[in-house]
């Protein structure tokens, strides 16, 4: 996804978007009833952002196959910028120019809006996160350098700004052009992590009873023309991972300390394709993947502990890296765990769907694509459902 001529993601995973030059106003309205909220997918599927054609598109994950859901793709009021699926598969957010919508995810995958309308705040966001209780949505504001963080009504959808939103976090100077480009929550809820552009990294200490972030450290790039635009999390909240674009860059991992402190373990940043935009775990943590948007690649690598913490390192998969459509810049794993989903900016196709190599652990196959709608459509994110 790219901030000011850069493409960011993420997510789900990671979602990055081309962000236009914002105009738009901050503020609130009011909240909707949402009559009850969405029933919550009960199969398999991945949601797509489409910023040429303004759009969203859903699909469901067969076994190597994708087939759109009912009433795909839906038509947004702004162009998209990013997209989170709550973890009880409910409710899809979406943040466009001057909007966070939502949307109710019926039992068959497909979308509706609540019956007051899907806009909920008039904010812009370049990045979403839901807390791991589901209890809170974390945007990452485009305007200014702040995390606005709302309270999620469980059965409605409807978000209620937190009692110390917005979070604001501090950027030294001489750290770079910030970039906001995706905010990320540790799976334990305890730490929240935003990829910044060339401005480097910011962490914050979260109270999921109360909805509070407190900034805690910036950790700033040593290189104007090295940026930081995406993020992923091991299961155990032990490790960072940033997809890291420009000199010196490719997959940073940092040892996660007390308080979300960051320190660099040895040999990071480990090579990757060019113009790395995007980063993902497979669902064991066994495995990373990085989408090199200029490159239109995919780099797989397996992560190999050390003898001491810093001592991690990722050891290229076979095959690596692997072709994927023109500008290659959102990636995610689906519920089952057996396939990574890939949306391409260019098209070429929109969205690549890769299988588990069944006899060389983490290679990637690749099993479909699909256009997500007119291709390319800018294809900017995916969501998929827990």
């Amino acid at each position: 996804m790219e901030r000011r001529g850069r493409l960011r993601r993420s997510v789900a995973v990671g979602a990055a978007m081309i962000l236009p030059v914002f105009t738009g106003c901050t503020g609130f309205f009011p909240p909707v009833n949402n009559s009850g909220g969405g029933t919550g997918a009960t199969g398999n599927q991945v949601y797509v952002l489409n910023q040429t054609t303004k759009s969203v598109s859903g699909f469901v994950v067969g076994t190597g196959t994708l087939k759109a859901v009912n009433n795909s793709p839906v038509t947004l009021g702004s162009q998209p910028f990013a997209e989170v699926v709550t973890p009880n598969n409910a409710f899809l957010y979406i943040a466009g120019q001057a909007l966070i919508s939502l949307y109710l995810i019926n039992s068959d995958g497909s979308l509706s809006a609540p019956s007051g309308g899907a806009e909920q705040n008039a904010v812009t966001a370049a990045s979403l996160a839901v807390s791991p209780d589901g209890q809170w949505l974390i945007a990452l504001d485009s305007l200014t350098q702040q995390l606005d963080i709302y309270q999620i009504n469980s059965s409605t959808g409807a978000l209620t700004a937190a009692a110390g939103s917005p979070a604001a976090y501090p950027i030294p100077s001489g750290s770079g052009t910030w970039q906001p480009s995706m905010v990320q929550v540790s799976p334990d809820g305890t730490l929240i992590f935003a990829a910044l552009g060339t401005a480097g990294d910011a962490t914050f200490t979260f109270n999921t009873t109360t909805g509070l972030a407190t900034s805690s450290q910036h950790l700033p790039n040593v290189n104007a023309s090295t940026g930081d635009y995406a993020l992923a999390v091991d299961p155990k909240t032990a490790y960072l991972y940033i997809a890291r674009s420009g000199t010196n860059g490719g997959v940073a991992v940092y040892i996660i300390g007390s308080g979300g402190t960051l320190n660099s373990v040895t040999g990071s940043p480990f090579a990757a394709g060019n113009g790395t935009q995007s980063v993902v775990l497979d669902s064991t943590g066994t495995y990373v993947y990085a989408g090199n948007r200029t490159g239109g690649t995919i780099s797989g690598y397996t992560i190999v502990a050390g003898t001491t913490q810093a001592a991690l390192t990722l050891n290229p998969l076979s095959g690596s890296p692997y072709l994927s459509g023109t500008s290659v810049q959102s990636l995610g794993i689906d519920r089952t765990g057996k396939y990574l989903l890939a949306a391409a900016v260019g098209g070429s196709p929109d969205l690549t769907m890769y299988s588990f190599d069944i006899t060389t652990p983490g290679k990637l196959d690749p099993a479909t694509s699909i256009a997500t709608d007119t291709d390319p459509a800018g294809a900017v994110a995916v969501a998929l459902t827990h």
